[in-house]
């Protein structure tokens, strides 16, 4: 049985601020050898080269160094997953997940919390959005949630990672060796990375069967209702958070999930709040959350139609705000009414993740 899990959500008071991180050890919260991963969202740009990632990464890291016994080279397998570009009322934080000593945690035989990470095998350039990263994506999948101690996938509500996507420099190296890559446009490589995940994830849960090349980033019906997909410079393979429910392992959190079905969906966050555990109203308020929820991770995406509920809209023609910022603030602004906190973790390029046009949700709560 794996140890339970403490998690929680700290603010980002600037690019390089890890001080959160630093309170929660030294308190006595956390322990920095036990700390699983994180999962954040930093200020920059959220592009190819929104370096506030590599910063934010390098500020966490250093924490884990300074007061804990692991290596560097250790704390380098540690998966720090950060989203870049806080648009609109969004607000950098992240959220840290660390294993407990078992006999320190509530006991319960409910359904509580567990936490596996992996690190797949390296992805090539030429293999990003192609069916080899669907199958290396989906063996680290199963290697994490062997890691949390889930058999069954339908006890998977999360599925968060980071990927990398093409750059120059990568485009280049698989020219070199005589390899050709699926777009040489550096930005879309972050969509195609993002949903070639996305799909690995789903072949591994067994939401869908291994897709054909034509079908990855192209076939809108085939998607994961868990996976949580960014993409950056930072990486060379992917890595994987599996969030989920075992019976048994104690604790004081639970995770639940659900999807919006499109950017208006309040009630799909919701039915993901509902679904990790708390009892709310049939109309519920932000004020019945009261401290209990943790926070929601949700991935969005301007639908291709352009449109929301049969209005009109011009993201996706915008060339002077690229859509992904767009449709990061405006989902991040329902979040937000609905949490009651603009710190919650909304991430764009959302192909394969949730239905076409809205997105996963995932939450997780304390339940005392």
């Amino acid at each position: 049985m794996p140890d339970p899990i403490e998690v929680r959500k700290i603010p980002i008071a600037s690019v390089t601020d890890a001080s959160g991180l630093a309170r929660l050890i030294d308190d006595g919260v956390l322990e920095a050898d036990r700390v699983l991963a994180v999962i954040g969202k930093t200020e920059g740009n959220g592009g190819v080269n929104d370096y506030t990632r590599l910063l934010a990464d390098r500020a966490f890291r250093e924490v884990l160094v300074s007061r804990g016994t692991r290596s560097p080279a250790e704390v380098a397998r540690v998966p720090l997953v950060w989203s870049g570009g806080t648009d609109g009322v969004l607000s950098p934080h992240a959220t840290v997940f660390a294993t407990v000593d078992p006999a320190s945690a509530p006991r319960s035989d409910e359904p509580r919390l567990s936490v596996g990470i992996a690190m797949s095998e390296v992805i090539r350039p030429e293999d990003i959005g192609r069916p080899a990263m669907v199958e290396t994506v989906a063996a680290g999948v199963r290697e994490a949630m062997k890691a949390a101690g889930i058999d069954d996938p339908a006890d998977v509500h999360y599925v968060q990672t980071k990927t990398p996507l093409l750059t120059l420099d990568t485009i280049n190296d698989a020219r070199r060796r005589g390899r050709d890559v699926v777009t040489e446009d550096t930005l879309k490589s972050m969509d195609v990375s993002n949903s070639t995940t996305a799909l690995g994830i789903a072949v591994a849960l067994g939401e869908i069967a291994m897709p054909s090349a034509d079908r990855i980033h192209r076939d809108l019906s085939l998607y994961s209702s868990v996976a949580s997909c960014s993409s950056g410079v930072e990486l060379d393979r992917a890595q994987i958070v599996v969030v989920g429910n075992v019976r048994g392992i104690g604790g004081r959190y639970r995770a639940g999930h659900g999807v919006m079905n499109d950017a208006l969906d309040a009630d799909g966050i919701w039915t993901a709040i509902r679904s990790a555990g708390l009892d709310l109203p049939e109309r519920p308020h932000p004020s019945d959350l009261g401290d209990r929820l943790v926070n929601v991770f949700i991935k969005c995406e301007a639908d291709p139609r352009g449109e929301v509920r049969g209005r009109r809209n011009i993201m996706l023609d915008d060339s002077d705000v690229h859509w992904h910022r767009q449709i990061k603030a405006c989902v991040g602004g329902v979040a937000a009414s609905v949490t009651g906190d603009p710190a919650v973790f909304v991430s764009v390029a959302a192909v394969h993740q949730g239905p076409s046009g809205g997105g996963t949700v995932a939450a997780i709560a304390d339940l005392g």
